[in-house]
């Protein structure tokens, strides 16, 4: 049973950073998912932010993020992680870490198998 769990969220001025995590803390398989990060702001539905394969091998950012954000995995220690640099007021949204998706379909979040709880990230200008 995969449960994840993020953690890293928090209050930050604009241009500042944070790094996110997520932890799977129940798999008891060896088993690898390809894995995402979505975020939902105030009042707006939830956007996919990037994706990462199961091996680390190759990632996907929405256009928003690109170049500021940094996504990268660890699986010795089953743990994804989101590097924020650079942040916006416009990125304060609850984050999601999700997984177990075939990587063709990894920017639909309706088609993730696990979620996270979220943690709240909120930039101030």
């Amino acid at each position: 049973q995969v449960h994840l769990v993020e953690s890293g969220g928090g209050l930050v001025q604009a241009g500042g950073s944070l790094r996110l995590s997520c932890a799977d803390s129940g798999r008891t398989f060896n088993m690898c998912y390809n894995m995402g990060w979505f975020r939902q702001g105030p009042g707006k539905e939830r956007e996919f932010v990037a994706a990462i394969t199961c091996s680390g091998g190759s990632t996907i950012y929405t256009d928003s993020v690109q170049g500021r954000f940094t996504i990268s995995r660890d699986n010795r220690r089953n743990t994804e992680y989101l590097q924020m640099n650079n942040l916006k007021p416009e990125d304060t949204a609850i984050y999601y870490c999700a997984a177990g998706v075939t990587w063709a379909q990894a920017r639909d979040s309706r088609l993730y198998t696990y979620w996270g709880q979220g943690t709240q990230v909120t930039v101030s200008s």
